[in-house]
């Protein structure tokens, strides 16, 4: 199986679509995400979540943000599995959601754990981290807040943000208050959307 153009395992592809099995099931009792996205998992959550491990795919420990529904975490989780090694620590503060991602992490054998903490208290208890990642969680400023913690403790830490079309305006907003280097990565996935990668930040004085 081709995922993104990106050959992807058999093992792998079962497991993804035993996911997507279980998020459409959990999905009609709590909500996961928009209604109108449901029957159309695959390519809205499941390729787009995928593209964030295409573009880092090195065998570390990940921090996802606001997981909910498990995009892109769980889907990161997963393509670990194939490796044998990294892990997604994901922090999701609403416990029913917390418990589909621990099914979901449970049922594929995915190299993931659950945290169910506010974003503001992960920081002491997942103490360091290679990689961050969001979707559809906050703008940029925010999220480059959420991620202090994480880059003072580890000055090569980088971030993986997905983003719509007015992403550019959020770009502008968070060089008010901070420095950052930037890597633009063009969706496959969704006409102009970006995957944006994020590193060497620092508050502005």
């Amino acid at each position: 199986m081709h995922l993104n153009g990106r050959r992807v395992s058999r093992e792998t592809q079962e497991r993804l679509e035993h996911f997507v099995a279980l998020f459409q099931k959990w999905a009609k009792t709590i909500n996961l995400t928009a209604p109108s996205t449901l029957n159309d998992a695959w390519n809205r959550h499941i390729a787009d979540s995928a593209q964030i491990f295409q573009i880092q795919s090195s065998p570390l420990t990940w921090v996802d943000l606001g997981s909910g529904g498990g995009f892109p975490g769980v889907v990161t989780a997963i393509m670990l599995a194939e490796l044998d090694g990294g892990w997604v620590h994901l922090v999701e503060s609403n416990r029913k959601k917390a418990a589909f991602l621990r099914t979901a992490l449970r049922e594929t054998g995915a190299r993931g754990s659950i945290h169910i903490e506010r974003i503001e208290d992960a920081p002491p208890i997942i103490e360091k981290c290679d990689f961050v990642s969001a979707r559809a969680l906050a703008d940029l400023t925010r999220l480059l807040v959420y991620v202090e913690p994480w880059s003072q403790k580890n000055a090569n830490l980088r971030a993986y943000f997905h983003k719509g079309r007015d992403y550019r305006a959020e770009i502008e907003k968070a060089r008010g208050e901070w420095r950052f280097d930037l890597l633009e990565h063009k969706s496959a996935v969704e006409e102009d959307s970006v995957i944006l990668e994020i590193f060497n930040t620092r508050r502005l004085a």
